[in-house]
């Protein structure tokens, strides 16, 4: 999944998750006032409190009608709420897209994998379990799902097979035009007609009946299960979806739920209020009754005073935050997210980016090891290698022991060499600058900064920084607007393929669309074999062709260190789904509800 700039997933390139910017205070005209007063005497001193009076009158309307538009709800200004058993967090940026049959990024897969539930899901063990489905099994290319009868959308009416027949029919509908379609692949005609050569109906997927799913898969395939868990997957109830015209996810009242949580209300760009479900099949697992998304920002300095002032439960800390927070006292924790950052060249027709010995030159010019700890110096990252991470198991090992990835050793004077080849292949004299294109957070710029100064240092290179918002950073990448990009992506589901098959050609999160025959064959072969070292193999060609052609420049891979509240407990961080998952968390002393009546957020149920 796409990082934010940056989840994860995931991604997210280079921590390059997107900050907002705070508000700007108007200044005091207070001394302004005064002149006007001398000016004009004691009538325009009475207009002047007048307007005063009028201008506070409209404040406290404005601020009434504010409450108003947000669902009436109360977003807790402390981190946490025992008498009403809530918690405080934040999110790195505005999730810019609800619709899981559309979104691609982690922000907003955050939020999802709290609000609604697929066939599968992940335990608090990290091990796959049942959500929608309570029982499946493969027989040959056909896997059948059936389906929990207690499964509740949130309005009440039951969640069923038509609704995950839909909604996967809908991600591959070429109309509309989602970008994850390509996980679906493995079912059969799935590509197809997502290319609009076969008919949807002709999609290996049927509702039986209303609680039993029968998937015809393309070959069979030994990772299906851990797929349907990804938030593509998730189902969408048809009546609902066609009654919103076209706006389904992009408001709290324009989404059903199915998951744990519901989205009260939703302040674009400011905070986001989630809510139990009375409706979901396990809520007596849950034990929060609310999570406040009350800010959403990444900048570190705020994020830090407001894990200090208990407005918040959890933080990521920056290298400059490790000393204050051992001043503190806090306990401080590790976590390796399982994302790999790079940074991705445009390989369109026209861009300088599509020269190899250009590639090649930019890749010889800069240390993933000095970005690392010299530049972000944070302990748990490390320095990038390869597509794949290090964490993803092979055939009897993990993948990269196995297969140790190739790597390109800083060399200035060679990189030269290559950057001459390029410029006489061109025929240019010199290079125009390079648009790097990455987020505004100021880890973003920093890193982006470094690579700046690299550049024009090692090769004389000039490079423009295109700093952007998460959502406009997305849009940019998917249309194709740089020379080079900060990315990163974490895994969907538990499988080397996850990575592998990013520089498809069919691959619409390939936004530099690189295309290469003999990557997508090993992707082919790594997509149907059943045997373990056939695929293992195919994934490390797929590594040597992405070192040898340098379709990527490797940067990272992300761990974070993090503090939270000593009393929120059971929060998990994950390598695949939520990287925050609140739904196995609560709170020390507060209330539980599990054992007995609805909790007080709760309007009905089963």
């Amino acid at each position: 999944m796409q990082q934010e700039p940056n989840h994860r997933q995931s991604s997210a390139p280079i921590e390059s998750e997107p900050a907002v910017e705070a508000d700007k205070v108007p200044g005091d005209n207070s001394a302004q006032g005064q002149n006007l007063i001398s000016a004009a005497g004691k009538q325009l001193l009475t207009f002047a409190i007048v307007a005063v009076v009028g201008l506070l009158v409209t404040m406290f309307l404005l601020d009434a009608l504010a409450g108003l538009t947000s669902s009436q709800s109360t977003v807790s200004s402390s981190a946490i709420d025992y008498e009403n058993n809530e918690i405080t967090s934040h999110l790195r940026d505005e999730p810019p897209q609800m619709n899981s049959m559309r979104s691609t990024d982690s922000i907003s897969g955050q939020v999802l994998n709290h609000v609604m539930e697929g066939l599968l899901r992940y335990d608090e063990y990290g091990d796959l379990v049942g959500g929608v489905a309570e029982r499946w099994a493969l027989d040959g290319n056909v896997m059948t799902f059936h389906l929990r009868e207690n499964a509740r959308w949130s309005n009440g009416e039951a969640v069923t097979a038509h609704d995950f027949e839909f909604a996967w029919k809908n991600v591959l509908a070429p109309s509309t035009g989602s970008q994850y379609a390509f996980i679906l692949y493995p079912i059969l005609n799935a590509e197809a007609a997502n290319n609009g050569e076969v008919p949807l109906d002709d999609v290996g997927v049927q509702a039986v009946d209303d609680f039993t799913l029968e998937v015809t898969l393309e070959t069979p395939i030994a990772y299906f299960d851990r797929m349907v868990a990804f938030v593509t997957y998730m189902p969408a109830n048809e009546a609902f979806y066609e009654q919103t015209n076209g706006r389904y996810g992009a408001d709290a009242d324009e989404l059903l739920y199915n998951g744990p949580f519901m989205i009260e209300s939703w302040v674009h760009g400011a905070s986001m209020r989630l809510v139990k479900n009375p409706y979901y099949w396990d809520k007596e697992r849950i034990r929060l009754d609310a999570i406040n998304f009350a800010h959403m920002t990444s900048d570190p300095n705020t994020l830090l005073n407001l894990f200090k002032d208990e407005q918040i439960v959890m933080t990521n800390l920056g290298s400059q935050m490790l000393e204050e927070a051992m001043f503190q006292g806090w306990q401080i924790d590790r976590f390796m997210e399982g994302t790999v950052w790079y940074i991705e060249f445009n390989h369109r027709d026209g861009r300088l980016t599509t020269n190899k010995n250009l590639r090649m030159a930019l890749t010889l010019a800069q240390d993933p090891g000095e970005l690392v700890n010299r530049v972000i110096k944070l302990p748990g990252y490390l320095p990038g290698e390869s597509l794949f991470p290090v964490w993803l198991q092979g055939k009897e090992r993990p993948f990269r022991q196995e297969h140790p990835a190739p790597v390109y050793e800083r060399n200035i004077e060679l990189a030269r060499e290559y950057l001459q080849k390029a410029l006489d292949e061109m025929e240019l004299e010199e290079l125009p600058p390079l648009a790097l294109l990455t987020g505004d957070s100021p880890n973003a710029r920093m890193q982006a900064e470094y690579y700046q100064e690299v550049f024009q240092r090692n090769l004389g290179i000039d490079v423009v920084i295109d700093a952007q918002i998460f959502r406009q950073r997305l849009d940019k990448m998917t249309s194709g607007e740089f020379d080079l990009v900060m990315a990163g992506w974490g895994p969907d589901y538990n499988d080397p393929l996850t990575f592998a098959d990013l520089f498809a050609s069919w691959n619409l999160n390939n936004r530099g669309r690189y295309s290469n025959p003999e990557l997508d064959a090993q992707i082919r072969i790594a997509q149907s074999s059943l045997d373990t070292g056939e695929r293992m193999q195919a994934f490390a060609e797929i590594q040597r062709i992405i070192h040898e052609d340098v379709v990527i420049m490797p940067n990272y891979e992300r761990g974070y260190v993090y503090v939270t509240h000593p009393e929120l407990k059971g929060m998990l961080r994950r390598v695949i789904g939520a990287e925050t998952d609140f739904t196995y968390a609560w709170i020390d002393g507060a209330r539980d509800d599990r054992s007995g009546g609805d909790n007080d957020n709760q309007q009905g149920g089963e």
